[in-house]
């Protein structure tokens, strides 16, 4: 880490936590009698309280999303090309509140959190949470930090689908809802994906019924081979032949089964520090909910329907190599607003980053992104 921050860095930054004593009911039927929800925020909250941007989180994010802890710590929040004074979310114009949802393992209550009034962990016995839960319970920490709403609400990937829900369950408290790389619902291959990584988790020797914690132990096989596997569906073809095309590590085939490509030295590497810094409970619990999400579901499978009450303004952004949750998925999002006579924007950028491109500082996708900002900065009171 050099002796300085850059300029367009939030600095040094903090997590806080906030207790929660009064029971929240889940979907599942079980409730949380009580949690804790670990958050950051970036710039500061005007007199007014009109400059509140809340920012959702995908799968392995959390409420780290941008600045640094310490000037000791080489890695950055997970969206710091997007938020930071002159970046499109400028914390000089908004007020940035980033959380830990629930089932997390960065500090809100989670699997890898004790029981409340125990000594043990919650393990498998966390109970699934849906988008739902999630934002019923950032809806509360809205009402504690003293925001009335939300001058927008912005996500990517799973982040993007809990902006469409607050715009469903919340309509009056969020005038912008920005959907980043998202989806109205998985389709099978996607759920299939997901069964795959959990499976590799479940069948670790080390994972023990979920209870490895007590055991002492990490199933790090399972959840690093879930953590390949997704990794290679973030990606595309163009981007990995890129990065990486056929090179071979040593430049000779070895006839054997080590790492030999290039890619498998990468993909290696990202599942063994993946596991250093990720909770395998909380990989099964945040999968279920992504397969869980489908809020067409209770309005006779039609999202306009389910959108109609949505008051906000939207702004929808996909990538074309992104086959994951691919273009032809934001626009069944696009075609279902505009069937329920909402306001939407669509851009497709230009991309080979594939699903992650919604992390990367490509040129098109930062103008859009900044310029539709600036828009919104307009109505700050």
């Amino acid at each position: 880490m050099p002796d300085t921050l850059p300029p367009d860095s939030v600095g040094i930054v903090e997590s806080k936590s906030m207790h929660f004593d009064k029971p929240l009911q889940l979907e599942c039927g079980k409730t949380l009698p009580e949690y804790d929800i670990a958050y950051e925020t970036y710039g500061e909250l005007n007199d007014s309280g009109s400059n509140a941007i809340l920012i959702c989180h995908a799968l392995s994010g959390d409420q780290h999303a941008a600045g640094y802890h310490s000037m000791e710590d080489r890695k950055p929040g997970w969206w710091e090309s997007s938020i930071g004074p002159g970046k499109p979310i400028d914390t000089r114009r908004f007020f940035v509140v980033s959380m830990n949802n629930l089932g997390g393992c960065k500090g809100s209550s989670g699997p890898n959190t004790k029981r409340p009034g125990t000594d043990k962990y919650w393990g498998p016995d966390f109970p699934i949470v849906t988008v739902k839960d999630w934002v019923n319970s950032q809806q509360r920490l809205m009402q504690v930090l003293g925001i009335e709403h939300w001058l927008a609400i912005i996500g990517g990937s799973l982040g993007g689908m809990q902006v469409m829900q607050w715009s469903i369950d919340y309509p009056d408290a969020i005038r912008h809802a920005i959907v980043i790389a998202a989806s109205p619902k998985l389709t099978a291959q996607n759920i299939a994906f997901n069964e795959v990584a959990r499976q590799a988790i479940m069948s670790d020797p080390d994972f023990n019924h979920g209870h490895y914690l007590e055991k002492n132990t990490i199933p790090r096989r399972g959840l690093m081979l879930a953590r390949m596997l997704g990794h290679i569906t973030y990606l595309s073809d163009d981007s990995m032949r890129e990065k990486f095309g056929r090179e071979l590590r040593e430049g000779k085939l070895n006839f054997g089964f080590d790492v030999e490509f290039q890619v498998e030295s990468y993909l290696r590497y990202q599942g063994h520090t993946f596991v250093e810094r990720f909770d395998a409970n909380t990989y099964l619990l945040m999968t279920k909910t992504l397969d869980y999400f489908d809020p067409a579901r209770d309005h006779g499978d039609d999202l306009a329907t389910a959108l109609s009450s949505a008051t906000a303004n939207f702004m929808v952004i996909s990538f074309t190599s992104d086959w994951r949750f691919s273009p032809q998925r934001s626009r069944e999002i696009v075609k279902a607003l505009i069937k329920a006579k909402k306001q939407v924007s669509y851009v497709e950028v230009e991309a080979q980053h594939g699903h992650d491109a919604f992390l990367m500082p490509i040129p098109h996708y930062m103008n859009v992104f900044h310029n539709y900002m600036q828009n919104v900065s307009g109505e700050i009171e």
